[in-house]
Formats: C-alpha cells, structure tokens, sequence
C-alpha cells in the first residue's frame, strides 16, 4: 500500500522537510514522508511517530537525546509522538550490531530500569504531545498461535540478509532463535501503534524496514523511517558509551557535563551543534565563519556548553559551571563541590579517593597518583601510600573532579 500524492507541497510542508531531515543519516522514502506531512496540514491530523527504546540501562545520555531532539522538533511541528517502552522486547534482546548473543534480562532488572526512562525523556520531550507506550501489551496476548501467525510473515532468508547475522553465520558463531524474533516483534510495534513514522539510530534501520514491510502486510499504509547519526563519545573515536567512558548522562550535575563538553575537539564541536543544539543552522554557519575569520574556537564551545545544561538543568546552573570551569582552570576550587565524612583517619589516600567517588577503584586511584592527577589542598600528590590524619581537605583528581573531605578519628 502507498501514498498517492493528492496534497500540495506548500512552503510549509517544504520547511518540515527540511526540519525532519536536519542532521538525518537517511529518510526512507522522502517522497512518501513528504505526502503524509502534505496531508498533515491539508487536514490538521497530526502524525504518529514512534520510537522505541529497551530499558537495558537506566540511565540516559547525549546520545541517546540526538533522537529525542528530532522527536521534539516534530513536535513543534504539531505532531504526536509515541514513546515506546520495550519492556517485551528487552526480554529478547536486540542484535543489532552484536557478535553474539546478547545476555537476557530479568523482568525485575527491566522494571526498575523503565522507571527512569520516560523522566529522564520528558526533559526533552512535550509531555503534552507524548504518548507512553508499552510494548508488553501487544506482544504479550500474541500467545504461541499469534506469535506463529507473525513469523509466517516474514522469511528467513530475508532475516540473514541482516549485516550482523550474516557475518556470525559465515564465522560460525551462534545465532540464537529468539534474536530472530526481535526485529518481527520490533516491526510488530508500528502495526500495533499504526506508525506514519519510526525513528532510530543507523544500526536500526534493517529492524525499522521490517516494521515497514510487516505494515504492508496487514494492509497498514507503510511507516516511513529516519536514520539518526550515532553520536560520537567525549574521545572523538567510539559511539558514546557508558561502556566505553566517553559520555555524558543527562542527569549528570552541570559542572560535570559542562566540563566534559569543553573537552571535546574543535572539529567534535560542529558534530554536536548539528545533533544536540536547537540553533538555527544559518547561526551555526556564521559561528564557523567568524572561527575563519579569527574568533577562539573555545568561545564557540562555550555557547554549546551552556546550551545543554542550561536545557537539563537551568541557565544559573549554565552561568555557574562556566563560572567553575574557568576559575579551575586558573588552578583555583569552585564553590560547589561535594562534601563527604569519613571516619577511621588516618586513610590512604586511595581509599579516600574510592571513598568521595572520584574514582572508581583503588587501583584506579594508585593509577592517577602515579600519573600525577592526584591533589591535596591544591599541592600535587606523589606518594601511593599517603595517609591523611583528621581534618578537612579539598581532594582533586585531573582537573575537574572534587570532593570536601572531612576526616575523623
């Protein structure tokens, strides 16, 4: 089933084009995206778009916001956003980009981490035009005899001709039967939802197509989808990951992101105004012009910096961080660090390091002595096996993390 084109392409119509497809990786099929927003403001029917995500962490970052800016410039656009808890699917488990199977959660583990979700989401996200959605309801009463019904929909060979699948068949590593069901249950969520639109990353599109075709199948209108870039981490090299250590959580304090944000590269800089920043393009296009002409790039990332906690925090909290930022800079402490009691002095210097939580193991903590990050009221630390006695110190590991220390006997 497809779109006849009876709508006009008005000016408008041409600028949510435009907007939809800002930062994008791909849109499939423009024509047809360009009808259904034709026929959005013919008839004043906003159009349902969905997005899923799998509770596999608790946690929210940056990257995952790349696809939430895009949900809400949509909205903006007066559209209805649907957002998708997986809750069954996460039961299952996406292979997308895996080299083997991935391990299964608990419902228990997926619960608690859904909770924080859609409150980290709504940060970016209008929660009047959000729908909250749960996978579970649909997939659940499918049974045995529904769940056959679907996968007769779809044939296994199209299924290998997924990248990832591929390359484990040829290599001979392990596919389990249930992963094959993943991308026909993910599909089955835009005929559930009767999607006009699906979104995700670049390592999501053969599951969006197959929601796609699956639509076609049960005489739906076909979803059309939209490919976001994966955003690079804080290392300029690998996706942002809290695996890898190359993120930044929403939730995190302004100091923080502010902080992790300036560390980023120059040439970094352009890639996250494009994906993270709701700047008009022609403002970014001139920040890169007066670069060319002589201005400090760092100038440039300060703005950046300052738009993403002002917008998950406040514009005190953004005024503060710079504040923070340049005064440690010029080797001084902020004002706003945290405090911490400890009992039991004297402690080893790593313990108490472990202990404020600037570091994530002892080990870590001997690592960043011998490196020369390590500072005690301003004076560098060298020696592994230091003890403080009771008293306040001001601890600091590399240049931005601090911590009050107040030791007892």
């Amino acid at each position: 089933m497809s779109l006849s084109p009876f709508y006009p392409i008005t000016d408008a119509v041409q600028a949510a084009l435009q907007t939809s497809k800002r930062g994008c990786d791909e849109l499939l099929v423009e024509a047809d995206w360009c009808q259904k927003l034709a026929r959005s403001a013919a008839t004043g029917v906003p159009l349902r778009i969905k997005l899923g995500l799998d509770p596999t962490r608790p946690d929210i970052h940056l990257g995952h916001t790349v696809v939430l800016n895009k949900l809400r410039q949509l909205q903006n656009l007066g559209h209805q956003v649907i957002f998708l808890i997986g809750d069954f699917t996460t039961l299952i488990g996406d292979p997308s980009g895996r080299n083997s199977t991935r391990p299964m959660l608990t419902r228990e583990e997926i619960q608690a981490n859904a909770k924080t979700y859609y409150d980290q989401a709504a940060r970016v996200l209008n929660p009047e035009r959000t729908e909250i959605r749960y996978n579970s309801e649909w997939c659940e009463p499918l049974g045995a005899v529904g769940m056959i019904q679907l996968a007769a929909k779809y044939t296994l060979a199209r299924m290998l001709e997924r990248d990832d699948f591929t390359k484990r068949y040829k290599g001979g590593n392990p596919i389990s039967i249930h992963e094959l069901l993943y991308p026909l249950m993910q599909g089955y969520d835009s005929v559930a939802l009767k999607s006009d639109l699906e979104l995700g990353g670049t390592d999501q599109k053969f599951n969006l197509l197959v929601g796609r075709e699956l639509q076609k199948e049960y005489g739906q209108e076909p979803q059309c989808i939209l490919t976001m870039p994966l955003l690079v981490g804080l290392d300029g090299v690998e996706k942002m990951s809290k695996s890898k250590d190359n993120y930044v959580a929403i939730t995190e304090p302004g100091n923080t992101m502010f902080a992790k944000l300036m560390s980023i590269s120059d040439d970094l800089m352009w890639n996250y105004f494009e994906l993270l920043s709701f700047r008009d393009l022609s403002e970014i296009v001139r920040f890169k012009h007066d670069i060319n002409s002589g201005r400090n790039p760092r100038e440039i990332k300060v703005l950046l910096a300052k738009e993403i906690v002002s917008r998950f925090h406040d514009t005190k909290a953004a005024e503060q961080a710079e504040y923070d930022f340049n005064l440690r800079a010029k080797g001084g402490i902020p004002d706003d660090i945290a405090e911490i009691s400890l009992s039991g002095a004297p402690l080893g210097i790593a313990t108490i390091l472990k202990s404020a939580q600037l570091v994530p193991s002892t080990s870590e903590a001997m690592r960043m002595v011998e490196q020369g990050g390590v500072r005690v009221d301003g004076s560098a630390v060298s020696d592994k096996g230091l003890k403080l006695v009771a008293g306040t110190y001001v601890v600091q590991v590399g240049k931005r993390k601090f911590a009050r220390v107040s030791l007892q006997n």
